[in-house]
């Protein structure tokens, strides 16, 4: 049984902040290996294929988790399975601190994912029950502004420190273990919000199980998502050594801002997301993210770093603006007993964006190069989002 937060005073308002920081703090674990592929590059010696291949491993664990134990909080309750995320978290960290070859890189990568698949759905439901109803909506952009922050502040932080502090492949990951540390303090501190949860009961893996009651609004959500999902997975997986390479930009921090700009857009269009309505939210969203990738590909095409940046906030802007509406709707359509469950399936196909389309682009890059594998990647995703988006306008989904 799920029980809503505090209604009011400053405590409802304090906890449902505090479980967006274990949120994003959780997620910034998840994106802090990226502006430094390229040093393992050069220290270990592997090609552009294997870095998408390193990424999907960490997509492939979030997959995982989501289908093995995303609606394991439902029944065990919020707390403990943030917890095991943030040890989680902890272990990858200490991966990389001892990495000494690909074996460790695949396995700090396998505990970050995870991670980040017991968070999606565990840290969204709990920040969204401790609000409670009144502050509904304050909530939902509170965790997906949470989920983007993160993942845009762990590639800023790690090209901020890798260039301008010393020894790049450690420090970051020692600044990340103290975070971790703050972030299972405030959980203790969360209130529960599963009424009798149970005692560490079995694991029942649920598959992909979305109520019959949600599935008219699941659809065209998680398509449009799917979509989003794949040029933050281009841009955390690829865009670093397009940086590198094609405009010949070496310097760490450039590259983490790049990164985090598709993520600052992505949160900034959270914010929107609001003003518009979740139902028109959906389908301008995913214009806005065809405009983006278009940007995108004019950048491959034209070599130019201002363009690959404009396309960055374009992109990232449509993909806030569907993500949240998309978001908002499956949370508000499932019932309360599968809210986690039911969260959980929908980032599961988010999750497919993120990291199939990537080591697509990886393998045609081995054989066409980097630029025209981009190209190929922006046209397909294009169309995925625009049929989204379509869909949405035609056929509107129940909802705000």
């Amino acid at each position: 049984m799920v029980r809503g937060g505090r209604g009011g005073g400053g405590g409802g308002r304090l906890g449902y902040r505090a479980a967006a920081v274990v949120f994003a703090i959780g997620m910034v674990g998840t994106t802090l290996p990226t502006p430094l592929y390229g040093l393992y590059q050069q220290q270990i010696g592997f090609s552009e294929l294997m870095v998408t291949v390193v990424f999907a491993v960490y997509a492939i664990a979030v997959i995982t988790a989501l289908l093995v134990a995303g609606n394991y909080s439902d029944a065990v309750g919020r707390r403990p399975v943030l917890l095991v995320a943030m040890a989680f978290s902890a272990g990858s960290a200490c991966c990389f601190l001892l990495e000494s070859g690909l074996p460790l890189l695949f396995a700090g990568r396998l505990l970050s994912g995870f991670a980040a698949g017991l968070l999606s759905g565990t840290a969204t439901a709990a920040v969204i029950e401790i609000a409670g109803p009144a502050r509904r909506a304050r909530a939902g952009f509170a965790a997906t502004a949470a989920n983007m922050g993160g993942l845009g502040c762990g590639p800023l932080l790690s090209g901020v420190l890798a260039q301008y502090a010393p020894r790049p492949l450690t420090l970051t990951f020692w600044v990340y273990l103290a975070l971790v540390a703050a972030a299972c303090a405030l959980i203790w501190l969360l209130p529960e919000t599963v009424g009798e949860p149970e005692r560490w009961p079995p694991l029942r893996p649920q598959g992909v199980s979305v109520p019959p009651e949600v599935k008219g609004v699941f659809v065209p959500a998680s398509v449009a998502a799917f979509a989003g999902f794949a040029l933050l997975g281009l841009f955390t997986a690829v865009a670093p050594s397009f940086v590198a390479r094609t405009l010949d930009v070496h310097n760490l921090a450039v590259t983490g801002a790049v990164v985090f700009s598709v993520f600052l857009a992505s949160t900034i269009g959270q914010s929107l997301t609001g003003k518009v309505g979740a139902r028109r939210a959906l389908p301008v969203g995913c214009g806005v993210l065809v405009v983006g990738l278009m940007l995108v590909a004019t950048s491959l095409i034209t070599h130019s770093l201002p363009l690959l940046v404009l396309g960055a906030l374009c992109g990232g802007t449509g993909q806030g603006l569907a993500f949240r509406a998309a978001l908002s709707l499956v949370s508000d359509a499932a019932p309360a007993r599968h809210r986690g469950g039911t969260i959980s399936a929908f980032f599961v196909v988010a999750y497919l964006g993120i990291s199939l389309p990537v080591v697509g682009v990886g393998a045609m890059a081995m054989a066409l190069g980097l630029r025209a594998a981009g190209l190929v990647f922006a046209g397909c995703v294009m169309v995925v989002a625009a049929c989204a988006g379509t869909y949405a306008a035609l056929r509107p989904p129940p909802g705000r």
